[in-house]
């Protein structure tokens, strides 16, 4: 199977590999097809009774990566919903000599002075406004927005239609809950979540949960 294939530019894209069959995974297929890239080389899911997705090979379980890269192939994503799983995946296809390209769909608006990380997934309608940073292995979904000078560390997921004011700082592995709304300026640190339609108006510490309008900590 040829891993690259040569674009009408002359420059090389490659057959990505995906980790990860389930509903994520589906969202990434369809962004890849939206976009135009050449149909991935395959998919890995260490469920035994996955059904892979629709229209590529199902490589077998997550170990079979290694082997892979060994015989030519060379990108791969983590299409996979758990932020401390989808970095820790990454971070090993990246030791095991993987590119991790950023995946955009073409519906999204993304500013010249922003920056992706490696890794990344841009879903339909996704705003990145200016000179906003976003880290390795982040989830962008549907419809969400993340105004100017924003900061997001690694492996964050801001859930479809959540909003960031400009200069918002969320710390690696958050997520940011669908709907949610975040003042300017304020910070969630890592590993903490946002709820869904939460109002977040001051800080959010490290490892919290909020909710609510305006946000408050849950239990």
């Amino acid at each position: 199977m040829p891993w690259v294939v040569p674009s009408a530019s002359g420059t090389r894209q490659m057959h990505i590999l995906l980790i990860g069959a389930g509903g994520h995974g589906r969202a990434v297929l369809e962004t890849l097809r939206d976009a135009g890239w050449p149909p991935p080389a395959g998919v890995l899911d260490d469920n035994p009774a996955s059904a892979g997705l629709s229209g590529i090979p199902l490589l077998g379980p997550l170990a079979a990566a290694e082997a892979l890269r060994q015989q030519g192939l060379e990108a791969a994503h983590v299409a996979l919903g758990d932020n401390l799983r989808r970095q820790a995946l990454g971070e090993w296809l990246a030791s095991l000599g993987y590119a991790l390209p950023v995946i955009r769909h073409p519906s999204a608006v993304v500013a010249g002075s922003a920056r992706i990380g490696d890794g990344s997934v841009l879903l339909p309608r996704v705003v990145v406004g200016a000179a906003a940073e976003v880290g390795r292995h982040a989830i962008l979904n549907t419809g969400c927005i993340v105004e100017h000078d924003s900061r997001l560390e690694d492996a964050v997921h801001i859930a479809p239609g959540a909003v960031l004011g400009g200069g918002v700082r969320i710390g690696a592995t958050a997520l940011v809950g669908l709907g949610a709304a975040l003042k300017p300026g304020v910070a969630v640190g890592a590993r903490a979540v946002v709820g869904v339609g939460a109002a977040v108006i001051s800080d959010v510490a490290p490892g919290l949960c909020v909710g609510g309008t305006p946000a408050v900590p849950l239990r």
